[in-house]
C-alpha cells in the first residue's frame, strides 16, 4: 500500500516511461489498502488492485480479493476455495460478524512453520484452541464473508474501553495534504491508562508547526472520536518500514523512550 500511495503523484509519469499494456493483475499485501487507492488504481491502470493476507508460515496466500469476486475496498477478501478462516474470540469460539477479534485458520495451515522455526515449543504456541491457527493478526468479518485486517494483536491500543487498530487511524492521517507517512503507537498515562502518539512525516514543501498538529487532530476527531485523539504528534524525516510495507513499531517505541532504534 505505501509503494501504491507513493505512485498516485507520479502516475502520468510511470505512464509515459513504462508500456503497461501487458499488465493484468496488481496484487497487495502487507496493511490494509486505503479505499482511494483501489479507486485510482482502477482508473490509471485500468485493472483493480487485489488486496491479500498471508504470512511467511503459510506458504501461500490465504486470502484474497480474487479475479472472480467482486473487491470491496478495504478488505483483504475472502479466504481461498479449501481453506477455513474465522474470527476468535479469547476463548476460541467463533464471534460474529462486524466483531473485532483473533484472525485465525482452520489446520491444515499453516505449511512450514515446523521448518521455519525449528521450534516445537513456539510451533504449539500458535495453536491454543483445537483445530485452529491464531495468526496473531486482529479483524473483522462482515456479513458478506469478506475480512478486514486491523493490526497485530500486540499494536492495538484501548482507550477507554475502545479498541483503536493503528493501521485504520495511520489510513486516515495519511489524507491530510500535508502527511507523507504516518505511524501511530500507544503510551501509558497515568490518568487515562493509554493514550495515542502519532509519529508524522511530511510531503516536500511542508515544515512542521503546532498549526499543523492542530490539523492533525482535528482531522482524528472528525473521522474517530475525541476520547482518542493523539496526544502526542512528533515530525520525524521518515517513517520506518519493512521490506513488506509494515511500520516498524519497534522502532517508534524505541524513539519514545529515546532508546536506539
Amino acid at each position: 500500500p505505501f509503494v501504491f500511495r507513493r505512485l498516485m503523484g507520479k502516475a502520468e509519469e510511470v505512464l509515459k516511461r513504462h508500456d503497461l499494456t501487458s499488465l493484468r493483475h496488481l496484487l497487495s499485501v502487507g496493511e490494509p489498502l486505503p479505499s482511494e487507492v483501489v479507486y485510482w488504481a482502477r482508473r490509471v491502470f485500468k485493472v483493480p488492485i487485489h488486496d491479500t493476507w498471508w504470512m511467511t508460515e503459510t506458504g501461500m496466500i490465504m486470502i484474497a480479493n480474487y479475479p472472480s469476486m467482486p473487491i470491496k475496498p478495504g478488505s483483504i477478501g475472502k479466504p481461498f476455495p479449501g481453506t477455513r478462516a474465522a474470527i476468535l474470540g479469547s476463548r476460541g469460539e467463533e464471534l460474529p460478524t462486524m466483531t473485532l477479534g483473533k484472525l485465525a485458520l482452520g489446520k491444515g495451515w499453516p505449511a512450514m512453520m515446523k521448518q521455519i522455526w525449528q521450534d516445537e515449543k513456539r510451533y504449539e504456541e500458535y495453536f491454543p484452541f483445537p483445530s485452529w491457527y491464531v495468526s496473531g493478526d486482529t479483524a473483522y468479518m462482515d456479513d458478506d464473508g469478506y475480512f478486514y485486517y486491523q493490526g497485530r494483536d500486540d499494536d492495538l491500543v484501548k482507550i477507554g474501553g475502545v479498541v483503536i487498530g493503528p493501521t485504520e487511524m495511520e489510513e486516515v492521517l495519511q489524507k491530510h495534504p500535508a502527511v507523507e507517512d504516518a505511524g501511530i503507537i500507544g503510551k501509558s498515562d497515568p490518568l487515562k491508562g493509554n493514550t495515542i502518539k502519532a509519529f508524522i512525516s511530511l510531503k516536500p514543501g511542508f515544515a512542521p508547526s503546532e498549526d499543523l498538529k492542530k490539523e492533525i487532530r482535528d482531522l482524528v476527531r472528525k473521522n474517530f472520536s475525541p476520547r482518542i485523539v493523539p496526544k502526542e504528534v512528533e515530525f520525524r524525516p521518515q517513517i520506518p518500514r519493512s521490506e513488506d510495507g509494515k511500520v516498524i513499531r519497534r522502532i517508534l517505541k524505541a524513539w519514545e523512550l529515546g532508546l536506539p532504534a
